[in-house]
């Protein structure tokens, strides 16, 4: 559940949910202890209640709206160059060396192939000969927001704020720039190009981001599928065929 509440004289958004709910506790933790710099330039709402075992949080509202719904915003390089900046940021302020990561996220793509989905034979068998060749590299891991793209970023006045954490965790970067490869940057160039360079860098390292990119297709759509959204489960289907492309 999502509020906005109206209360001793400002605007604030109220979420709550049950103990299933990780997407709220993982929020509740990352705005413990992540947004620090987002705060410094007021991008982001500030925490002023959380309870995690009542599974209840408050935070700022913040005036803007979802670039998303925002046309000249979502088309603006300078939107996605904003966008490079806070995300650069919010990666810079933690960093901490990890074995095990890279084959955990295979196990979860093997996973994901065990439900029920409509992945086609041949993509399934191709996605299992994919996954043999990884290499799993130690990896670096920072605080990710996990789903940076136009609809968790507000635009107010033409300054770029952020929302919603709740897939907040502790990732390799370049996971960070997987959704806006499959959805904002395909056919603009321009848009990547600019978010880059507020980044400051390109963090993708080749064969990284192409595993990155197979377990993204996947469990996008087996995902899709099992709640229902059958255009976003083409889209993962697209996203798969892309991806295993890259293996060939």
């Amino acid at each position: 559940m999502v509020l906005r509440v109206h209360h001793d004289g400002r605007d604030v958004v109220v979420k709550a949910g049950g103990a299933g709910n990780h997407h709220l506790r993982r929020e509740i933790h990352a705005r413990r202890r992540w947004t620090g710099p987002w705060l410094a330039t007021g991008s982001v709402g500030a925490l002023l209640h959380a309870c995690t075992e009542a599974g209840v949080l408050v935070v700022e509202h913040l005036p803007g709206r979802l670039v998303q719904d925002v046309p000249e915003a979502a088309g603006d390089p300078a939107t996605y160059r904003q966008a490079g900046r806070l995300l650069a940021s919010f990666h810079a302020q933690h960093r901490e060396r990890d074995v095990g990561h890279e084959a955990a996220a295979d196990a979860k793509v093997r996973w994901w192939l065990e439900q029920e989905h409509r992945i086609p034979a041949p993509a399934v068998a191709g996605v299992h000969e994919a996954l043999a060749s990884h290499a799993h590299d130690v990896v670096d891991l920072v605080p990710t927001h996990g789903d940076w793209h136009t609809r968790n970023w507000l635009v107010h006045e033409g300054e770029v704020r952020v929302i919603d954490l709740g897939r907040a965790e502790l990732r390799p970067a370049w996971t960070d720039l997987v959704r806006l490869a499959g959805r904002e940057w395909v056919g603009r160039p321009d848009l990547e190009e600019a978010f880059l360079d507020g980044y400051g860098s390109d963090p993708r390292p080749r064969g990284l981001w192409r595993a990155t990119l197979l377990r993204e297709a996947v469990g996008t759509a087996v995902w899709a599928y099992r709640v229902g959204d059958h255009a976003f489960e083409e889209h993962g289907l697209r996203l798969l065929e892309e991806a295993l492309e890259r293996y060939r």
